[in-house]
């Protein structure tokens, strides 16, 4: 990045904010402070505020301030503004999302709420309480030495929370923590999080069934059982218990996750695994084994799960789950009539 900068006395202009939203930043520029305009950036370079949000909720808006010596050089089509995860500062995370072709006003704390042109579709990114993520602006081309241009506050520069993109060859570019490129100040580069009570529900069911329907003594058994969360909330720490009937000998199981679920994929014996739940998401045991000889009578398994908070679950009637296996021998009964040979 070229070093050019200028002193500017800032003027912030953002609309009023919902009751539950906060903003997020770094920066401490207020209207008619100090900042500095920090045009010695390239195309393709980017400026990024490393931000903590203070609450579970969402990311529903981003902020840029932009702004010239003048403030009146009008509207710009800029590059995009990314939101990442945290990464190892000073290299970004995973993109989480991205706000291509932001319009620009110079002299104005210019906001985002939408990804497309129509304004309809929002700006959503989930954050947890205490949660590190990054907002960058990314240059669609080399701002004039006047600027518009980004700008960082006047009162010192935070450790570790600001940095840049920086080109080093062309079409070489690495990440920089800005203070080792002389900038002295805080980005001016904001998220809004809607601070909103995230639901702690989550309900959370279970379901068994048998391969075959009818039990064989001597022979194989499979339990397939399922547990799934439809959620509003996620449910993060579920144990799932199943104590298998002593007719059913040498039980091993393998599980499988779908939704961003997460299981133990395997083991033998009894069951009492914690599982993790995302909204609508589900894992599946498949546990095998042999009914014992000489078993007789009507062969009960159930399984339970038990959800940890600081989830809960309104409809805890679903939470377990019984299977009643009869005997094939028994299948004459089936109906509540004998056949008489």
């Amino acid at each position: 990045m070229r070093t050019l900068i200028g002193t500017i006395i800032s003027t912030l202009l953002a609309g009023p904010l919902l009751a539950a939203e906060v903003t997020v930043k770094n920066d401490n520029l207020t209207d008619f402070s100090a900042g500095v305009i920090q045009a010695g950036f390239v195309t393709g370079e980017k400026a990024a505020s490393w931000l903590t949000s203070p609450c579970a909720g969402n990311i529903v808006a981003v902020q840029v301030f932009w702004r010239s010596f003048s403030g009146t050089t009008g509207q710009l089509l800029g590059g995009s503004i990314d939101i990442h995860r945290a990464g190892t500062f000073p290299t970004p995370g995973p993109l989480a999302v991205e706000v291509a072709g932001p319009l620009l006003t110079d002299g104005v704390l210019n906001e985002y709420r939408y990804l497309d042109d129509n304004s309809t579709i929002p700006l959503v990114v989930p954050v947890t309480q205490n949660e590190t993520f990054v907002v960058s602006y990314e240059f669609s081309e080399d701002p004039p030495g006047s600027g518009p241009s980004v700008v960082n506050d006047a009162d010192g520069i935070q450790t570790n929370r600001n940095a840049i993109y920086a080109q080093l060859a062309p079409n070489t570019f690495v990440w920089f923590n800005s203070a080792t490129l002389g900038v002295t100040g805080d980005w001016v580069v904001r998220a809004v999080v809607d601070c909103t009570a995230a639901s702690t529900e989550a309900d959370v069911s279970a379901s068994i069934t048998t391969t075959p329907t009818l039990y064989t003594a001597g022979a194989a058994l499979t339990y397939t059982i399922t547990i799934g969360n439809a959620g509003p909330a996620a449910a993060p720490s579920v144990v799932v218990v199943d104590t298998f009937p002593p007719a059913f000998t040498s039980p091993t199981w393998s599980c499988s996750a779908t939704g961003g679920a997460t299981c133990t994929s395997g083991g033998s014996g009894n069951i009492a695994q914690p599982v993790s739940l995302p909204n609508g998401a589900q894992v599946i045991y498949t546990v095998n084994g042999t009914v014992a000889p000489g078993t007789t009578g009507v062969l009960v398994n159930g399984v339970t799960t038990v959800v940890s908070p600081p989830t809960t679950d309104p409809q805890s009637a679903n939470n377990a789950a019984t299977a009643n296996t009869a005997s094939a021998d028994d299948r004459l009964f089936a109906h509540g009539f004998e056949v008489v040979p």
